[in-house]
């Protein structure tokens, strides 16, 4: 009778390893049943901020690892997803609702993100959780980005994250990605931290802050760029100027692309780094568009055709070829680019609102995921571009 007893344990645990890495495969299948159905952009604008407000309170987790099968070892071990990941998850689809708001006077929405953000912070503005990593920046900067709260509020919190930055800073004067690895510098780092950097410096008028983000961004552009292409690398070392991983990593290009694009949206017109993130804003966005595909995404590898596209890199250049667009000079090739992107993206939305396909989260410098799926980030960035098209008429300069 305990050896049956034991049996049936067995074969229940067995059932239910093989349930959690079954019933994901078979809901991706049956979500992408009549993918790609919306024609009407506003329509298609109405389902992804919809589901965005939603995943913003329930944020999907994303996986640290590639694994399909035998995923509950990876539970079991907390590799499953972590925390830093989950900070620019939430902080793209924060910047998604701040653009909505613009433009929407939504009491519901302004009490869903108050909920939200009572989970972050404290009743003094303070981080209920401190962060350790720059990741966590952009979520500062996602938060300096809702009109409707009171920004000095929490400006504990904004200290916090402008002295853990500090933190990171290594003996060339720009941020690390990580304390441990201040001999490397990444791309990833661009996004981070220097849109959060610029308009903390702006509005506390922190000029240190303002010059680190443009040391940043030109620091890159000398040693961690492709000679010819002006195309990133996923990172660099320091001391040797050498670079490390690929060149043309497509969600790279992103995290380049919305890092600078932020910091010169931030920058005030007559600020004297205002010309200079222009120049590189108009160099980046006449080399990026030579990648883009003809269907209007951006591969994995943006320099192979042959690649996989992938939507998380399409949503950020789409969202910097849209703002980048506001320049005279290179304003019609943008916003074409921009264009080209959107009709993509909603080619590769599920019915409920999910734009899917984007490359799950990489590794480690030159290792790059091979799952393809859904990712808050990207809904965040198509949140934020398709709320952003109205305003750009405003402020075309």
């Amino acid at each position: 009778m305990i050896i049956q007893i034991i049996g049936l344990a067995l074969l229940c645990i067995i059932a239910i390893i093989i349930l959690i890495d079954i019933v994901p495969i078979g809901k991706d299948w049956l979500s992408r049943i009549h993918i790609g159905r919306y024609q009407d952009k506003q329509l298609w604008n109405k389902s992804i901020t919809k589901l965005g407000l939603k995943w913003l309170s329930t944020t999907p987790k994303i996986k640290v690892t590639d694994h399909t099968r035998l995923v509950v070892i990876d539970m079991l071990k907390g590799n499953y997803t972590k925390s830093a990941i989950q900070h620019w998850q939430e902080a793209s689809l924060l910047l998604g609702m701040s653009e909505y708001l613009i433009h929407n006077d939504d009491k519901d929405v302004k009490r869903e993100l108050r909920k939200y953000l009572s989970l972050k912070f404290d009743s003094q503005g303070q981080w209920l959780h401190m962060p350790n990593h720059v990741d966590a920046a952009i979520l500062a900067y996602a938060l300096m980005k809702l009109d409707f709260i009171e920004t000095d509020n929490y400006k504990l919190a904004l200290d916090s994250t402008w002295a853990m930055i500090k933190e990171h800073i290594g003996h060339d004067g720009t941020v690390a990605y990580r304390k441990f690895m201040k001999g490397y510098r990444y791309v990833d780092t661009i996004g981070f931290i220097c849109p959060f950097l610029v308009s903390y410096g702006i509005r506390y008028h922190v000029d240190e802050c303002v010059d680190l983000a443009v040391k940043q961004i030109k620091a890159y552009e000398e040693q961690g760029m492709l000679e010819g292409h002006h195309i990133p690398s996923h990172a660099y070392q320091v001391d040797r100027n050498v670079p490390l991983g690929l060149y043309g990593w497509g969600r790279g290009l992103g995290w380049y692309a919305i890092g600078l694009i932020d910091a010169w949206l931030e920058l005030p017109n007559d600020h004297s780094y205002k010309p200079v993130l222009e120049e590189s804003v108009k160099k980046f966005a006449t080399a990026a568009v030579q990648f883009q595909q003809e269907q209007g995404n951006w591969n994995w590898t943006v320099t192979r055709g042959e690649c996989r596209p992938d939507s998380s890199t399409t949503a950020t250049l789409g969202w910097f070829m849209l703002n980048a667009s506001q320049i005279d000079e290179i304003s019609e090739l943008c916003i074409n680019s921009a264009n080209k992107a959107t009709n993509y993206l909603m080619k590769v939305t599920r019915r409920n609102g999910a734009v899917d396909f984007s490359q799950g989260d990489t590794k480690d410098i030159g290792v790059y995921s091979m799952l393809f799926n859904i990712l808050p980030f990207t809904q965040g960035f198509c949140i934020r571009m398709m709320n952003s098209y109205n305003g750009l008429k405003v402020v075309k300069r």
